[in-house]
């Protein structure tokens, strides 16, 4: 426990060491998604590539067809290994105008109640995060030489444009990777003083449809009447895609979804998360989710079906009055437990065709998808960490589920074999990818000293 303290301490007197150190790397505008901040990008991993080296690491920066990748790994001989994974891109800043500073000139700012933050692009997502990971590293090594298990970290600069050229890479170094857990820092707590563990991720799969029936658009006073119109078989087709209680109705559907374990329904309960509470920042209050279903399983543990957008005829200004020969919609799935995402691909095209008239055709684009991801409540890392992380904060954290997909970490057990814990610092508050995001300075001060616990927790 001494040497722990010792490592607490060195996080302690150098916060203004590491907040240089995070501003310096606040200022690379590495916006991955325009062309014209490549350079910025390559800057960016060039940076936290030093930063690894500084620490002992042997790094590779490694080109891709798009941004570069950045794999460091430590070969001290420890009993263990993790994988540390993160992203060094951040989103574009529009609309400039609405940020109160220049977004890639970090500052220290205050909340409405006080609370003393980091403000600029990419202080929370992901650069802040990352940084609370190697800085706890930097403080091992300042108190012992080395580290207390052996560390790859895997660093890439697309996360924010869907990670293209991740999977390839990850196909092509399978060995470079192999760990026995993995560490993703890009979550957030369940309030400002309580953090949080996810230990499960939603799915995801997304098609487009697209339904057509006569070979141009008509003339809706000719053909009214008489021609089928697309948007309405379309939009009867979306209409069946649920039951008057909120229940997915494409058969099959639930097949694979596993119900919650009692105690963890119990400790959900216990979080007392209402609808009125969830949705009335966003102008809402009443629950559409499934009828009998806490707003925390909604939004966490159940399958969902929705549409994202719909299309076809004329949408300009003013009226041209026709039956369009073609309409579409963009719909996504998000998945839980076992549910493949091959086999909800076929079951709503087969939903679709069944109810597709005779003088129709339809034609889908769908994606490959991503399994959802469940650590085991029994695993023994997650005991571990959430320890850990009581220890620093004073109070156990929530173990909760995530709505969200994020792919890297179903293929990390998928490919790698290996599970994830999701452990990360953000609030709701941070304002990630909107103009003046920020990252509480406590965030990253006791982020940093919960790494130090973790690490040695896990050892």
């Amino acid at each position: 426990m001494a040497t722990v303290d010792q490592a607490l301490a060195v996080v302690d007197d150098g916060l203004d060491a590491a907040l240089a150190r995070l501003f310096d790397f606040l200022r690379i505008a590495s916006i991955s998604t325009d062309p014209a901040y490549a350079g910025a990008c390559a800057d960016a991993a060039r940076w936290v590539a030093g930063e690894l080296a500084g620490l002992g690491f042997k790094v590779d920066v490694h080109p891709t067809k798009g941004h570069p990748v950045v794999l460091a790994r430590t070969d001290l001989g420890a009993a263990r290994r993790v994988l540390f994974y993160g992203h060094y891109d951040v989103q574009p800043v529009d609309p400039l105008e609405l940020w109160q500073t220049p977004p890639f000139e970090p500052r220290l700012g205050e909340t409405a109640d006080g609370r003393r933050t980091i403000v600029g692009r990419g202080a929370c997502d992901d650069k802040g995060q990352v940084l609370t990971f190697l800085d706890a590293l930097r403080a091992w090594k300042a108190v012992t030489g080395t580290f207390p298990v052996d560390v790859t970290v895997l660093l890439e600069g697309e996360e924010e444009c869907g990670s293209p050229n991740l999977p390839p890479f990850l196909a092509a170094h399978v060995g470079d990777l192999a760990a026995d857990l993995a560490l993703v820092c890009d979550t957030g707590m369940w309030d400002p003083a309580t953090p949080a563990i996810t230990t499960s991720l939603r799915g995801i799969l997304h098609t487009e449809v697209t339904i057509t029936g006569a070979d141009r658009d008509l003339h809706s006073g000719l053909f009214g009447g008489a021609a089928r119109n697309p948007i309405h078989v379309l939009a009867d087709i979306i209409a069946a895609a649920h039951d008057a209680d909120g229940r997915v109705a494409i058969p099959g559907f639930y097949d694979d979804v596993r119900e919650l374990p009692d105690e963890v329904r119990a400790r959900w309960a216990g979080l007392g998360l209402t609808p009125e509470a969830f949705l009335k920042p966003v102008g809402l209050g009443v629950s559409a989710g499934e009828s009998g279903r806490m707003l925390i399983e909604q939004i966490q543990s159940r399958p969902t079906f929705e549409v994202n957008g719909i299309y076809g005829g004329y949408t300009g200004q003013g009226t041209k009055t026709i039956i369009p020969s073609r309409a579409s919609a963009k719909v996504s799935f998000r998945l839980v437990a076992d549910q493949d995402p091959a086999k909800l691909r076929a079951a709503f095209e087969t939903f679709v065709r069944a109810r597709l008239p005779a003088d129709c055709t339809v034609d889908f684009s769908t994606g490959e998808g991503a399994r959802a991801f469940l650590v085991p409540p029994e695993s023994a890392d997650l005991t571990a960490a959430a320890g850990a992380l009581e220890r620093e904060w004073g109070r156990a954290p929530v173990t909760i589920g995530s709505g969200g997909s994020i792919p890297i970490v179903g293929q990390f057990k998928q490919k790698l074999g290996m599970d994830t814990l999701l452990i990360g610092f953000g609030l709701d508050d941070d304002r990630v990818h909107s103009p003046n995001e920020k990252y509480d300075l406590s965030s990253f001060h006791r982020g940093t000293r919960s790494w130090v616990r973790i690490l040695d927790a896990l050892a």
